[in-house]
């Protein structure tokens, strides 16, 4: 592919990209979006979330990886609980971000 084929591609991603996110800009109080419709998309950026973090919890070297010598996945779970428990951000990543130095230290 020569570069100004990959300029071209790059360009026509990026204004795609763009039309989509604008078209929703475009469209904002002249089109009622149904209240099922509006509920559902609470849950995109938690599904999004999991999406990018799921992976990196449960594979190591391209295999899944679940049990307690992985130090990510133990690490996740107590994040998820400190989550569940104090539903505090900042609390939720320091203690997440500590068992995982602890348990890389011990593995």
């Amino acid at each position: 592919m020569s570069p100004w084929m990959l300029l071209g591609v790059m360009a026509a991603a990026g204004l795609a990209t763009y039309l989509i996110r604008l078209s929703f800009i475009a469209v904002e109080g002249k089109v009622r979006l149904p209240a099922w419709f509006r509920t559902s998309l609470q849950f995109v950026p938690a599904a999004m979330l999991s999406a990018l973090i799921a992976p990196d919890l449960l594979m190591r070297d391209g295999q899944l990886a679940i049990g307690l010598d992985n130090a990510r996945l133990i690490a996740g779970v107590v994040a998820i609980a400190i989550a569940a428990r104090t539903r505090s951000i900042g609390w939720t990543i320091a203690g997440g971000m500590a068992t995982l130095l602890v348990l890389e230290t011990l593995i």
